[in-house]
């Protein structure tokens, strides 16, 4: 099952943000709560972690690109290949 996954909700004023860096490339396995790729603002830095463990599908959102609240950054295969969460 493709999962999306998008900008979340910023601080209240703030609408949009900077990819800053992925930490997973597409075509990785990911354990559900990893960090995915991590979104800057002038006034801080948000992680995006992965809502279900799986393989990484595609990133759609390029490092350095200026994404909106609700962009999709990218899609993850939920289940596949998952690795078990670490302790």
């Amino acid at each position: 099952m493709a999962v999306e996954i998008r900008v979340p909700q910023l601080a209240e004023s703030i609408s949009e943000a900077t990819v800053g860096s992925w930490a997973v490339k597409a075509g990785d396995t990911v354990a559900r709560d990893q960090l995915l790729v991590e979104l800057e603002t002038d006034k801080v830095t948000v992680e995006v972690n992965a809502p279900e463990a799986g393989t990484l599908s595609e990133i759609l959102a390029a490092e350095g690109a200026t994404v909106q609240v609700g962009d999709l950054l990218g899609t993850l295969a939920a289940g596949a290949g998952a690795p078990a969460a670490k302790p």
